[in-house]
């Protein structure tokens, strides 16, 4: 059989920032491999076998974060969850060397990390295997004619749903009200369902809920956050 070809993919936004301190260069170089879910690259899987999560977990259950940002939000889950195994997914390195720092310091062992496109993680990660995944702050892209950047667009719904269990979650929480409006259209176009009864649903943070650095921001700047909940249908 013939090898799959590799889609045409667009990249939009930081790969890399101001310069690494020493440190975070010896986490990169030291802690990184060790942490990967798998072959997840096309140059390391062009066949796009799809990854091997109980080698990695064991029999936990699989959540996910995508962009993680500096990793905060994600080691919170990982101590306060350690039945769980979590993949955080982040191309921006310089986010990747702090979550890296973050996983030292706390000594957690459940966590996975791919520095990269989560479209690439979606290719390789097995049909109906994560339980819960995590979409927080994304990045806005505010222009109208940038809002196809957006994660919320089938490009990513699509395949994010294909990877998600049945009745599993998903948590979105974004400070600016269009991308609200988007996300409420498209999620549930792609087996979704909002799990919102009322405004206090989605105007409160979740019960464990890690206030972001992110989200101070945003609440520095006046504007309010939300927090959107759905179930894979």
């Amino acid at each position: 059989m013939s090898e799959p070809v590799r889609p045409r993919r667009n990249f939009y936004g930081r790969l890399k920032g101001k310069a690494l301190k020493k440190s975070q260069k010896t986490y990169l170089d030291e802690d990184l491999e060790a942490l990967s879910p798998g072959p997840v690259s096309w140059e390391a899987n062009p066949e796009r076998h799809p990854l091997d999560l109980g080698a990695r977990f064991g029999d936990r259950p699989v959540w996910l974060e995508i962009g993680f940002g500096g990793g905060e939000h994600l080691v919170h889950q990982a101590t306060r969850n350690p039945q769980v195994g979590i993949i955080g997914c982040e191309p921006y390195i310089n986010g990747v060397a702090m979550l890296l720092g973050k996983i030292r310091r706390a000594g957690v062992d459940n966590l996975a990390v791919h520095p990269g496109d989560a479209r690439d993680l979606f290719d390789v990660l097995p049909e109906a295997t994560v339980q819960r995944a995590f979409l927080l702050y994304p990045d806005p892209w505010p222009k109208a004619r940038h809002h196809r950047r957006r994660f919320v667009t089938p490009e990513h719904l699509e395949p994010l749903s294909r990877v998600m269990a049945t009745g599993a979650i998903l948590r979105i929480a974004t400070d600016i009200e269009d991308y609200v409006r988007q996300t409420l259209e498209e999620v549930p176009r792609h087996g979704f369902e909002w799990l919102a009864e009322g405004p206090r649903d989605w105007r409160t943070p979740w019960d464990d809920w890690l206030s972001t650095r992110y989200e101070q921001k945003a609440l520095r700047e006046g504007r309010r956050p939300h927090y959107l909940t759905f179930r894979r249908t």
